[in-house]
């Protein structure tokens, strides 16, 4: 009987995960912006995944410098690609996000401001492809630090599983 109840319990769980309605609601006036205004989960499960920072893009430079972490294109690019990993490793897809949070550091070489469109370099290897077109909703801050100097991007992701 536990048996039963198992297996008719993971069944229920995977027949509503199987069967998610995500619908994504573009930007108005037909822009190209390569997010959604929203985007609204009818069924399905959610995933929320922690905020991913980016690894060392030259492991050999000293910690500190900007050859450590890269600048904020090439940390962007890892953030997102540790971002898949976690997604794959759960059997889900970059097309499975729903919705983005992102945190930027202001770049000492660009007076402190977040350097956005280096951001958007590496974002829009990942959404609005035509390998890869859903696009999740998104907010994106300044903010004054992360836990290691001169690193620039940390992303949440929140995913659906259909």
């Amino acid at each position: 009987m536990r048996k039963l109840a198992l297996f008719l319990g993971l069944s229920m769980l995977l027949t509503a995960a199987a069967t998610a309605d995500v619908r994504r609601y573009p930007l108005p006036n037909n822009s190209t912006f390569p997010i959604a205004q929203a985007v609204e989960v009818s069924s399905g499960n959610l995933v929320f995944l922690s905020g991913a920072t980016p690894l060392p893009a030259d492991a050999d430079a000293e910690q500190g410098t900007p050859a450590y972490y890269g600048d904020t294109e090439t940390q962007t690019v890892s953030v997102l690609n540790r971002i898949k990993t976690n997604l794959e490793g759960m059997g889900m897809e970059f097309g499975d996000i729903i919705k983005l949070t992102v945190f930027l550091v202001g770049d000492p070489t660009l007076e402190d401001r977040m350097d956005f469109g280096g951001f958007m370099a590496g974002y829009t290897q990942f959404f609005g492809t035509d390998e890869q077109p859903n696009l999740p909703a998104r907010s994106a801050f300044q903010i004054a630090r992360l836990g290691s100097p001169l690193m620039f991007v940390e992303i949440e992701a929140i995913a659906v599983r259909d």
